[in-house]
């Protein structure tokens, strides 16, 4: 009996992709046309496949540098993951708020949001739908296939009207209105139906929502206050993180101001002008104040140690405290979609945050 496996990750099965190529198509390479119609596929990947003899054209094995034609039959035999389904699973949650079209819920960090390749389970929407009385588990349509080293991150509001989509059905009611990175605890907001969410997620959309975050970064900030702006977008090193990028971003602005300075970090709070993926962590990290913790955009390890090891034995510290990134989601405010009244929710900051905090304020 294998005790590794990890449902997660199930095993992969063969999925054949057959494709006539239309009149009129430009004769270009085989991989460069396959990674461009074929769903979530990489150049090398692509060039992987065709190189072990999975890709056939016409019925005969071809090259990656192959010029297609019109009329030519690609035949693709890939190992794919199985489709994902929403699966609803007793899992508890901890709610601050909740009526007939909304519920507010605090989200701890290490908690995925949302089910994806390699987060097929124990995430937010799993417990979500057990709580509002879904048992059998729903399929998701093919379109919503993704890669399974893909993190399928997208800035908030390309993502709100597919997601509502998504999870639209009179069996499935919950609306994910904003996102929380696995890592970043904090509230959020969760629209039960499609009017809620349509109007929640036009005032995230018009930052007429108030969203304020705590960070704890590298470094000694300088100014009180201020604003960081830098067009955002996939980095061209790793595709699975984002950089503040010169063309081809999308505009993002972040303000801060100090709340606290310690010997070797910085507390922050931090609101969005922009909901950009990943938006504070990069912006801060651009700065040179990456987050203390964050292992993606810099903050892993001791950035900031001056002349002095008991500074560095202090961020080791401090890094011990905290294992993830030190960000919290602590306020969100807005209008109810039904009533039109105000509503505000404030969040303690969770023990490792606390923990990270005492230590630094010893130093």
């Amino acid at each position: 009996m294998n005790t590794d496996f990890d449902p997660n990750y199930p095993p992969h099965v063969e999925r054949i992709f057959t494709i006539v190529i239309p009149p009129k198509q430009a004769a270009v390479r085989l991989d460069v046309y396959l990674t461009e119609v074929l769903p979530n596929a990489t150049r090398s990947k692509v060039q992987d496949a065709i190189e072990a003899g999975a890709v056939t054209v016409n019925g005969l094995p071809a090259k990656v540098s192959r010029k297609i034609q019109p009329a030519d039959v690609i035949e693709c035999r890939l190992m794919k993951p199985p489709p994902l389904e929403l699966v609803p699973e007793n899992i508890p949650l901890d709610i601050r708020y909740e009526d007939e079209n909304l519920l507010v819920i605090y989200k701890p960090a290490g908690m995925v949001v949302h089910p994806g390749f390699g987060n097929r389970y124990g995430t937010l929407v799993n417990a979500l739908l057990w709580h509002f009385g879904q048992r059998e588990a729903i399929p998701l349509l093919e379109q919503h296939d993704g890669d399974e080293d893909d993190d399928n991150h997208h800035d908030e509001e390309s993502n709100q009207a597919d997601e509502y989509t998504l999870l639209a059905s009179d069996a499935v009611r919950p609306g994910i209105v904003h996102r929380l990175d696995k890592d970043t605890s904090g509230i959020l907001v969760v629209a039960k139906d499609a009017v809620s969410h349509a109007r929640l997620a036009k005032q995230f959309a018009e930052r007429t929502a108030k969203r304020q975050y705590y960070a704890l970064v590298w470094g000694i900030v300088k100014d009180d206050a201020g604003v960081i702006e830098g067009d955002l977008g996939r980095s061209p090193r790793d595709r699975k993180k984002m950089a503040v990028v010169q063309k081809g971003g999308k505009h993002a602005i972040t303000e801060y101001a100090v709340l606290e300075r310690f010997q070797s970090c910085t507390l922050l709070v931090l609101k969005l002008r922009t909901g950009r993926t990943h938006q504070i962590r990069v912006h801060c990290a651009h700065i040179k104040h990456p987050l203390v913790g964050d292992e993606d955009y810099g903050g892993g390890s001791v950035v900031y140690a001056g002349n002095s090891g008991q500074w560095k034995s202090l961020g080791e510290r401090l890094l011990k405290q905290i294992p993830r990134q030190a960000l919290h989601a602590k306020t969100l405010g807005f209008t109810h979609p039904a009533t039109g009244k105000w509503l505000e929710f404030d969040s303690e900051l969770p023990m490792d945050f606390q923990a990270a905090l005492a230590e630094a304020r010893k130093g």
